[in-house]
């Protein structure tokens, strides 16, 4: 089972009926009260409220409890759907943790998705003036030896 964690203490999943209305929008229902929930990697839009959360997976290996292990590929994600604007690096390139990947235009806001670590390109998935969906990967970062 997993476990989650928010604000670092430990909480059992709550009895409520959710239903995914697109993706990462998920509509929850408990005790006669509606929500909204917005999930972004790991961070969690409560009716407007932000919260942080983790989840203890025991099926996925970690090196240590502060993250995943840092050989395996970092996803850049699309945090909603958009329309692609810009590649700003290409496959092998080293990127530095913050460094922009890809610009991704939502809700006539342009937003540059961002390298989470130092490290190498080694994919880029997204295509300019492409559609995506919230969630669908945009590049991979792997770390650079």
């Amino acid at each position: 089972m997993n476990h989650i964690r928010i604000g670092g203490e430990l909480t059992e999943p709550a009895a409520a009926s959710v239903i995914e209305v697109e993706p990462g929008v998920f509509s929850v229902l408990d005790g006669g009260v509606s929500y909204e929930v917005r999930v972004l990697q790991s961070e969690a839009v409560v009716n407007g409220h932000r919260f942080r959360f983790e989840i203890d997976d025991p099926r996925q290996w970690r090196r240590s409890r502060s993250g995943p292990a840092t050989d395996a590929p970092a996803a850049i994600l699309a945090p909603m759907p958009g329309k692609i604007v810009r590649i700003l690096m290409a496959v092998g390139d080293l990127v530095a943790a913050g460094q922009g990947i890809v610009v991704v235009e939502a809700m006539k806001m342009q937003n540059e998705m961002k390298s989470p670590r130092d490290g190498r390109v080694t994919a880029i998935k997204a295509v300019p003036n492409e559609s995506v969906n919230a969630g669908a990967v945009l590049a991979l970062i792997e770390s650079a030896r």
